[in-house]
């Protein structure tokens, strides 16, 4: 138990360092959040957007443990170190942007639905 216990102690402790320490991390998480709230109240199932908000989630945090052990590894600039860098960033945008797009599919009908039953378009 006490194994256990240390264990989500440390992951706990890379989520808050990363919190703390990368902004990205800090705004795609309101995002997500923001994205929830507005998923319930437009009646749109919320089970994709918490997928799709623990993929860029997770990727920042890999991105973060990449970027960390690659500063450790090469103090100074080094081209494998930038690949393994800019590589593990591309694996996060590409998360966000796919975000988008799905997020796009979901809520435009719900917002269009919305809309006419306010009876703001016809």
């Amino acid at each position: 138990m006490k194994r256990l216990t240390r264990s989500f102690s440390y992951a706990w402790q890379g989520l808050v360092y990363t919190w703390r320490t990368q902004p990205n991390f800090r705004a795609e998480t309101i995002i997500g959040l923001l994205a929830v709230l507005f998923a319930a109240w437009l009646e749109v199932n919320i089970v994709p957007i918490l997928f799709l908000m623990l993929a860029v989630l997770s990727l920042e945090l890999i991105n973060t443990a990449i970027e960390a052990v690659c500063d450790l590894a090469a103090p100074h600039a080094h081209p494998l170190a930038k690949t393994a860098k800019d590589t593990a960033a591309a694996a996060v945008l590409l998360a966000a942007i796919v975000s988008i797009l799905v997020g796009l599919l979901l809520f435009l009908p719900a917002i269009t639905d919305k809309l006419r039953t306010y009876g703001k378009i016809s």
